[in-house]
């Protein structure tokens, strides 16, 4: 078995889960849901960052972040169904990039205010993260990325953003990106396993 140390929260985790889910390695995954906030020592010693998603595999490799993980399925799944070998591959890089920053930027903002007081909360820097969030909204919306035989990394990493958006800020990315709502929709019905892996608070 492969072990996925995740929380039900973790937009990052998520990704992992769909990955093994359109490869047909979701058999092989047991997910372990972790605490990062005061992580164990054991924890640390697979991930000295403390951070979530971390795969580990059936030799006692730890793998982490995100991207690496969905490297590593796709190696698993005999390679080029999540990153084509071809110049293609380098749009799917990119839409994942962009769709794991609009994440990272949500859960620093997420934090800030879930961590600090109100009085200490500092609006320029939550509006600089809030910039990064519409910028690369309105750069996917204008431009939806593909969804191809398989859904590749670049597709799962983008509607796992967009779950996230739903998840801690109720959904209001969509009024202003038609184009994506609709994307995400196709994608849902595309992949069960995107509505089994909902985030839940």
């Amino acid at each position: 078995m492969l072990v996925l140390h995740s929380s039900p929260t973790s937009p990052f985790g998520r990704k992992a889960k769909l990955a093994a889910a359109e490869l047909g390695l979701e058999g092989l995954l047991l997910v372990e849901n972790t605490e990062t906030v005061v992580p164990d020592e054991a924890f640390l010693r697979q991930n000295p960052l403390g951070k979530i998603p971390v795969l580990i595999t059936e030799d006692g490799q730890a793998l982490y972040d995100s991207r690496v993980i969905l490297e590593y399925l796709d190696h698993r799944a005999g390679g080029g169904k999540l990153l084509p070998a071809d110049a293609r591959r380098f749009d799917v890089l990119t839409m994942q990039a962009l769709a794991d920053g609009i994440c990272e930027a949500s859960v620093l903002m997420t934090y800030e205010k879930r961590f600090r007081p109100e009085e200490m909360w500092h609006q320029p820097w939550l509006d600089r993260q809030e910039g990064k969030v519409s910028r690369a909204l309105a750069v996917a919306n204008s431009r939806p990325p593909e969804m191809g035989t398989t859904l590749d990394a670049g597709c799962i990493a983008l509607a796992c953003a967009l779950g996230y958006l739903d998840l801690r800020y109720e959904g209001a990315w969509r009024k202003d990106h038609a184009s994506l709502v609709t994307w995400l929709d196709e994608f849902s019905a595309r992949q069960p396993a995107f509505g089994r892996t909902k985030m839940k608070p």
